[in-house]
C-alpha cells in the first residue's frame, strides 16, 4: 500500500504551519487526506522576526526558538492527524520544513548558509514519527542556492506534456516554477510576495495583512517610486537565484521611501503590491514568454487585487489559482515537503540543479527517527 506522508511549511510570511497529509502513488495522482492550518503565536513571530536581524545572545535565543518552532510543527500535526482520523502508526515520515532566519547560499566564504529554526529531534519526540528535515543545506553544500525546491514538486504534480505552464507562489517571498513544454524545469526567487505588503499594513491598520489586497487597490501606484524599487539589482539577476528578508525587509523599504517623502499609506500599498506583481510577471515574460498557463500558490492567491493585476500584466496568459488544478494554494508547498520526505525516504534526489545551480541531483533532508 502506497504510505502516507506529512508535509509541515511555515513561510516567510510568518502567519503559522500549514500541515498536510498526503500520499503519492506511482501511477496515480496525489491524495491529500486532509489539511490543517496552526496559527503563529505573536511572541514566537516577534521573537522570529527579531532573528533575522542581528543581536543580542543570538546562539540561545536560536536554539529556544528553535525548540518553539518544533512544538508548534509538533501541534499542527496532532491537529492534522486528529482531522484525518489517523493514528502516527499510519505515517511513515514527516517532512518540516523549518523556519527560515537567515539566507545566504554562495556568500562570505563561497559556501554560504541557510538556517531553517527547527529542532527536529524534539519533534521526533514529540510525534513519534520519523522527521525528516533541514532540506536546503545539502543543496547549498553542493554550490546551490538552496531554493527554491518547489519545482521539483512543481513538476512532478502540474507539468503535462506540450504545454508551457508555470507555477507562482507568492508566500512572504514569491518563486517562479517554470515548466516547459519539452519537460525541462526552470525556477527561481521573483522577489518580494506578501512580507513588505504585511509589514506595511500591519504598520497602518494593525492588520496582518490586507484583505483581499482591498487597501492596496484603494490606492494609486506611484511609478517613480516603483522604478526605484525595482532597480534593486536583484531583479537584474540571472538565474540560479534566491533571496529572502535578509535583503527585503523593512530597511529596504524605509530606504525607498526616504527618497520619496510625502506619500498616502495607501498609495505605497499598492505599489508595493504593484511590485510583486510587476516583478514576477516581468520575469515569467524574461524567462518563459511562450507560457500559456499560470497557476498561482500561497497566500498572494487569496489575494484578489494582486490577482487581477497578474492577469493584466500578462495578456494571453491565463491566471488562475492551482485550485483549478486539484490542489488549494495553502496546501502546495506543504504537500511538496510530504513529497520530498518521500523522496528522501526513497533516496532519490529532491533538487533540480538547473534551478539550484547545485553541482548536481543531491538526496535532501536530515533523518531524525521516531525512536
Amino acid at each position: 500500500m502506497t504510505p502516507w506522508f506529512i508535509g509541515l511549511m511555515s513561510g516567510t510570511s510568518l502567519d503559522g504551519v500549514d500541515a498536510v497529509l498526503a500520499r503519492f502513488p506511482a501511477n496515480a495522482p496525489m491524495q491529500v487526506r486532509a489539511h490543517a492550518h496552526r496559527p503563529m503565536p505573536d511572541a514566537l513571530r516577534a521573537e522570529l522576526l527579531a532573528l533575522n536581524r542581528r543581536g543580542d545572545d543570538e546562539v540561545h535565543r536560536a536554539a529556544l526558538a528553535a525548540n518553539a518552532v518544533a512544538e508548534l510543527y509538533a501541534a499542527a500535526v496532532h491537529m492534522l492527524l486528529a482531522e484525518a482520523g489517523a493514528a502516527t502508526a499510519d505515517i511513515r515520515a514527516l517532512g518540516a520544513h523549518g523556519q527560515t532566519v537567515r539566507h545566504r547560499p554562495a556568500e562570505f566564504d563561497g559556501t554560504g548558509y541557510t538556517v531553517q529554526l527547527l529542532n527536529g529531534a524534539l519533534l521526533a519526540e514529540r510525534c513519534g514519527i520519523d522527521v525528516v528535515c533541514d532540506f536546503r543545506s545539502r543543496d547549498v553544500a553542493a554550490g546551490g542556492q538552496g531554493a527554491p525546491l518547489v519545482p521539483a514538486f512543481h513538476a512532478a504534480r502540474f507539468g503535462r506534456p506540450g504545454e508551457a505552464l508555470a507555477v507562482l507562489n507568492i508566500g512572504g517571498i514569491a518563486n517562479l516554477s517554470l515548466l516547459h513544454a519539452d519537460g525541462s524545469v526552470g525556477g527561481f526567487d521573483t522577489g518580494p510576495g506578501n512580507t513588505l505588503m504585511d509589514h506595511w499594513c500591519e504598520r497602518h491598520h494593525g492588520a496582518a495583512f490586507d484583505d483581499d489586497g482591498r487597501w492596496a487597490a484603494s490606492g494609486a501606484v506611484r511609478e517613480a517610486l516603483l522604478a526605484q524599487w525595482l532597480a534593486e539589482p536583484f531583479f537584474q539577476r540571472a538565474p540560479p537565484k534566491s533571496t529572502g528578508r535578509d535583503l527585503f525587509d523593512p530597511a529596504w523599504l524605509a530606504a525607498g521611501l526616504a527618497a520619496q517623502p510625502g506619500l498616502q499609506a495607501a498609495d505605497v500599498q499598492a505599489t508595493l503590491a504593484e511590485l510583486t506583481a510587476r516583478s514576477a510577471a516581468q520575469a515569467l515574460q524574461r524567462h518563459a514568454p511562450s507560457t500559456s498557463r499560470l497557476l498561482v500558490c500561497g497566500g498572494g492567491a487569496l489575494n484578489g487585487h494582486l490577482m487581477r493585476r497578474l492577469t493584466a500584466l500578462l495578456p494571453g496568459i491565463v491566471v488562475g489559482s492551482t485550485a483549478e488544478a486539484g490542489l488549494p494554494p495553502l496546501q502546495v508547498e506543504a504537500a511538496a515537503f510530504a513529497w520530498l520526505a518521500q523522496a528522501f525516504v526513497e533516496r532519490r534526489p529532491g533538487n533540480r540543479p538547473e534551478v539550484t545551480g547545485a553541482r548536481g541531483p543531491r538526496v535532501l533532508g536530515v533523518l531524525h527517527p521516531a525512536c
